[in-house]
């Protein structure tokens, strides 16, 4: 090699090792989560689980959120202005939002200027709308984390009926809004397939499933648990954790217990979650009492033990494209699980999966009554769902292939 190629080598080579620097650089992160984070419910598992993993990996990561909720550590948490008429921490809609939104917007503004994110990542709708605005004043990409259909969640929640000019004006607003990020992640396959179809170019579309900590969700101690809820070890038990309406299936559930109890099966029925008083009142209208136990709210660190003391799991969601993310924690247990069959479901739960038709009541208990005959049945399907847990799910990989994405994003945004 002559003297005149080697500078330009050397040249070559320390952009290389520039590149290679910046490609392995911590990044900096700012999520923007319009809702009462934390409040020990799926959404907001996401959102911590997706802060924390990437944290390990030596990421810089700060929540933007409502003055309602708790801190988790390690990730740091900045709040918006309090108002104190407002303490809604279930989810749904409220008339209240668009101004908690404006005083998030404030308050994601003030701490960009002083974190300098790489990028912002905004999960739901309002998130969406709030982080676009953020991330043109920062001139950074912005990477939304679309976690179902704010139209479906409000039609759901009985917030405006079908056909109404309210459906019709959020669901204009939902498509200009899927149309703002740079890049959006799905709870799930057919959520990429449904924005897909909808119109959102599918190159800016990402399936991105929920994840779990194996670490923290994994079978403990049987009776420890049984004896911290006072239900006895010889009962069969059927567990379910999660919020508690309508969609989420739980009047179905309740159901299916009432014909399991007319069909004199021996059972126990464990509810765990929010909110819960109109179902208490219907277990005693369904006459249930003796049946089901109510836990109200469980705190996040307290599931695993609490779960593990069932022999069967439950997940009655009657939504066929949103995220269902009490799976994965039920899995990490070493729970079989039942659950109506739908796309989402067998994405996470695969061949181990118990499915039932879609709304069938009949069906939910009838398979309630005979995998829970079956204790071999229970093992084997348990000891796969674990497995399934740690080999696919861990959110340490999850982590990793979100700043993947991170950085394609930011190279394209170059």
């Amino acid at each position: 090699m002559s003297r005149s190629e080697e500078p330009h080598n050397e040249a070559g080579q320390g952009s290389g090792e520039k590149a290679a620097a910046a490609a392995s650089a911590p990044l900096k992160i700012l999520m923007i989560a319009p809702t009462p984070y934390f409040s020990d419910r799926g959404c907001h598992v996401r959102i911590f689980e997706e802060a924390r993993s990437l944290m390990a990996l030596g990421h810089q990561v700060r929540i933007v959120t409502y003055h309602l909720g708790r801190d988790i550590e390690p990730v740091p948490v900045d709040r918006s202005i309090g108002v104190p008429w407002y303490e809604k921490r279930e989810a749904g809609p409220s008339w209240h939002k668009p101004y908690l939104d404006l005083l998030l917007l404030g308050r994601a503004v003030a701490v960009a200027r002083r974190f300098r994110p790489d990028l912002i990542h905004a999960h739901l709708h309002e998130g969406a709308l709030v982080g676009w605005l953020v991330a043109r004043l920062q001139r950074v990409p912005l990477l939304f984390d679309y976690q179902g259909s704010l139209t479906g969640e409000s039609l759901n929640h009985g917030f405006f009926t079908a056909g109404s000019l309210l459906h019709r004006l959020f669901t204009r607003l939902e498509r200009r809004i899927n149309r703002l990020a740079d890049l959006v992640l799905t709870s799930s396959t057919p959520g990429r397939d449904e924005l897909v179809a909808a119109g959102v170019p599918a190159q800016r579309v990402v399936a991105f499933p929920d994840g779990v900590d194996t670490k923290l969700f994994r079978p403990l101690d049987r009776s420890e648990a049984r004896n911290r809820l006072g239900i006895s070890e010889e009962l069969p038990l059927v567990v379910y954790l999660g919020l508690m309406n309508r969609y989420q299936g739980t009047d179905l559930l309740l159901k299916a217990a009432a014909l399991l109890k007319e069909r004199r099966c021996t059972f126990h029925l464990l509810l765990m979650g929010f909110p819960d008083e109109p179902y208490r009142q219907a277990a005693q209208d369904l006459k249930l009492a003796g049946f089901v136990t109510f836990t109200g709210k469980v705190a996040y660190a307290d599931a695993p033990l609490l779960l593990s003391a069932g022999d069967l799991a439950v997940a009655p969601k009657l939504s066929a494209t949103e995220a269902n993310g009490k799976l994965l924690n039920y899995m990490a247990c070493g729970l079989p699980t039942v659950c109506f069959d739908s796309p989402v479901n067998r994405e996470l739960l695969g061949d181990d999966g118990i499915y039932v038709e879609p709304g069938s009541v009949d069906g939910l208990a009838r398979c309630i009554e005979e995998t829970l005959a079956d204790k071999d049945e229970l093992q084997k399907r348990g000891h796969a769902l674990r497995l399934r847990a740690r080999e696919q799910h861990a959110w340490k990989q999850r982590a990793a292939d979100l700043a993947v994405l991170y950085r394609r994003l930011l190279a394209v945004a170059k």
